[in-house]
């Protein structure tokens, strides 16, 4: 297929030039100029409208001109400074070489006279309850709730992404809200909620602030949920992972091509968690999203199943997703049905017991079928549980243990 745009915008207005024009220039100019962007379809609305599966945000989430938060600045961890004033960030396998008043790639992390600060430390854009099913984590909590917060920046910049508006958003261009990681907690046990999720965004970009949420919501016996393109680097990752109980992490492509091309990143380091996360006791879930044309071939498909029997065993759970046309990918149609129903077939055969169907919620592959009997032990219609049937986290028609968090 032809080249797709890169980061200069094509759907600019015809006054701006495309040469030249920054995701942060681009965004800027259709606040300011009050287009017809995804970002501002945003404001006056409850929720962005979006097919059935898709992330959605607060209206609060995308702000209206001159109506962004102030930044609140807190230093960094995982960095070292360089001469001078300079510095190396260790946060994401980028390794961002940044100069005084510079920002990394994220955008959401600054140099300030050779101290690194984050720039998004308490500050929401998006917060809010969610099924727990809806990240998706299909063996973890079925059934509950997770206050899910989000904040502006990403370490990639996928063409296919469905959170664009605030994973490619700078802090100053967002309204958020101030919740620290005590308040986060308080707003979760409020609402009813048995986990914290870090989502919307890249939860890396925001490390020190799901970090310190985490232990928050530990204290109180909240659990807490991850959800990452796991593209991080590995001591970061190391000492997070005994803070969270889940991480599901999105294999985007299953080649350097792919990441370099469609992502601006590398595929190797997210193999790298996936293997450190599956090696420890948090629980682990996968998402590969099915791009028609992009990342929908055959052969690639059962390399990846086949990759992941290998490094995680049979019994971790994947979710084929359905693209739907957003950001610098709209010309591409959704994913047919059929080609999902491939996917599922070949990791099926590839030995994996767990293989979900994900944003078709008519699609009876959104249940678990426990491996040993063939019998349902959990329904599913959309983001509902609709039966739970595991008796301590057994199938209740043959007493096979079914992995998972269930309680």
């Amino acid at each position: 297929m032809p080249d797709l745009p890169d980061d200069t915008a094509s759907s600019a207005s015809p006054d701006v030039p495309a040469e030249g024009l920054s995701r942060r220039r681009f965004l800027r100019h259709v606040l300011a100029a009050g287009g017809g962007c995804a970002a501002c379809a945003l404001l006056g609305a409850d929720l962005l409208a979006a097919p059935t599966g898709l992330e959605v945000f607060p209206s609060a989430a995308v702000a209206a001109p001159g109506a962004a938060s102030p930044l609140r600045m807190s230093r960094a961890r995982y960095w070292k400074p360089l001469a001078n004033k300079r510095i190396q960030c260790a946060l994401c396998p980028k390794g961002c070489q940044v100069g005084d008043r510079e920002r990394g790639f994220c955008g959401v992390r600054e140099n300030r006279d050779g101290v690194y600060y984050t720039l998004v430390y308490g500050s929401a854009a998006a917060a809010r309850p969610d099924p727990i099913e809806k990240k998706p984590f299909f063996h973890f909590l079925p059934g509950t709730t997770a206050f899910s917060i989000g904040t502006a920046g990403c370490s990639l910049n996928c063409k296919d992404c469905q959170n664009w508006d605030l994973s490619q958003s700078r802090p100053e261009q967002l309204s958020t809200r101030h919740l620290p990681p005590a308040d986060v907690a308080a707003q979760a046990l409020a609402t009813g909620c048995r986990s914290i999720a870090y989502t919307y965004n890249e939860p890396t970009v925001f490390y020190e602030y799901m970090y310190d949420t985490a232990v928050e919501g530990r204290k109180r016996g909240l659990r807490s949920v991850v959800v990452s393109s796991g593209y991080t680097s590995q001591e970061p990752l190391r000492a997070l992972i005994p803070r969270v109980d889940a991480i599901k992490v999105d294999l985007k492509g299953f080649s350097e091509q792919f990441y370099s091309r469609y992502c601006s990143g590398s595929l190797r380091p997210v193999l790298d968690t996936i293997k450190t996360v599956h090696a420890s006791d948090t629980w682990l879930e996968l998402v590969l999203l099915v791009v028609p044309g992009i990342s929908d071939d055959a052969r690639t498909i059962e390399a990846t199943c086949q990759w992941i029997r290998a490094n995680c065993g049979p019994e971790v759970p994947v979710h084929f997703s359905r693209f739907y046309p957003n950001y610098q990918l709209r010309s591409l149609p959704p994913t047919p049905y059929a080609t999902l129903q491939q996917c599922y077939q070949t990791a099926r055969r590839a030995g994996l017991h767990f293989v979900y169907l994900g944003n078709v919620p008519e699609s009876p592959s959104q249940h678990t079928v426990c491996p040993g009997c063939g019998k349902t032990v959990v329904e599913r219609r959309g983001y509902t549980v609709t039966a739970l049937r595991l008796k301590n986290g057994r199938c209740p028609g043959c007493g096979r243990r079914i992995p998972g968090v269930w309680q």
